[in-house]
């Protein structure tokens, strides 16, 4: 028997006015799985991120949550899932423990058995002790613990989270993926969450990769390094085109110019290294190796930079 699908995005495109978004979209996320949307601002994301929460109209058969279509049946969908948006969503003059109460009023949750959950949420979350304070008083990094308590007082099945750690200092940021990290283990919840950030998609068991509103990339970030594969070479000089056809032409390997820097994908890297010094005395200033990421499958299948001026 085939596994069940928690998400399912299939062939969808979407514009605003004449302005493309999505263009023939798809991909799954299996129950449980950690999953992230990567990409830089405009690839998508977040247009994405909105259809699957009902929050803008899909194309009929698009897209389903747990078998449900978007479009057809958006309160079902809503039963289904949790979200936690880039802006903020807590009232700051209510406490937290009001803030959780209003939103499970909204699911229909009352009485004892909504403060029950609200109180587990906030312990799941670390945020118990703070259940009587207003909103606004707790730092950024709690109002975040709370915002997830929210999306999953109801018990969702899959949690959609948008930019999740926007705004957050980077021990603020760590201790909120260590938070998600549990209670998805914990509860087996499918969480599928877009940054632009390339060390958070790092961590997820899958990523979908967007640019300009087109899937470029799909898998784990292993199986996405390894087509890069080897060692990525780059090399500061005052002439990069000129150094880069001279490598080209004397060791045969595919030298591109990239933010006025010469690129070179290889195995065995730190061998070429000295062969280029000795061959270009005085036309290299400076020569780094690493290994491949994320951001070089985004150049390998985009052909630019993750990050492009003017978007």
């Amino acid at each position: 028997m085939d596994e069940p699908v928690a998400l399912e995005v299939r062939g969808l495109s979407f514009s605003y006015g004449g302005r493309t978004a999505l263009n023939d979209v798809g991909f799954e996320v299996r129950p449980g799985e950690f999953f992230a949307l990567l990409g830089p601002n405009g690839g998508g994301k977040t247009t994405l991120f909105r259809l699957l929460a009902t929050l803008l109209p899909s194309p009929p058969g698009a897209a389903k949550v747990m078998g449900i279509d978007v479009r057809a049946d958006p309160a079902g969908v809503r039963r289904r899932i949790g979200v936690v948006f880039q802006s903020p969503s807590l009232d700051g003059k209510l406490s937290v423990r009001e803030n959780l109460m209003h939103h499970g009023h909204l699911f229909g949750m009352r009485g004892s058995a909504l403060s029950a959950e609200i109180s587990k949420h906030l312990d799941a979350v670390g945020v118990s002790d703070r259940a009587r304070d207003r909103a606004e008083t707790l730092s950024g990094g709690l109002k975040r613990r709370v915002e997830i308590a929210k999306g999953l007082l109801p018990g969702p099945d899959v949690l959609l989270m948008d930019e999740p750690s926007t705004g957050l200092d980077p021990g603020a940021r760590r201790a909120l993926w260590e938070l998600i990290a549990r209670i998805r283990s914990e509860r087996r919840v499918t969480v599928l969450f877009t940054t632009h950030l390339l060390e958070e998609a790092e961590g997820c068991a899958r990523v979908a990769v967007l640019d300009q509103g087109r899937l470029v990339a799909l898998g784990t970030p292993d199986q996405l390094r390894a087509e890069v594969g080897g060692d990525v070479i780059s090399i500061a000089s005052r002439q990069p085109a000129e150094l880069s056809a001279r490598i080209r032409e004397r060791f045969g390997v595919e030298a591109t110019v990239l933010d006025g820097t010469v690129r070179i994908e290889r195995e065995q890297g730190h061998e070429l290294i000295p062969r280029l010094a000795e061959a270009f005395p005085g036309e290299i200033d400076a020569v780094t190796i690493r290994k491949p990421t994320l951001e070089d499958v985004f150049i390998r299948r985009t052909g630019h930079p993750f990050w492009l001026e003017g978007r």
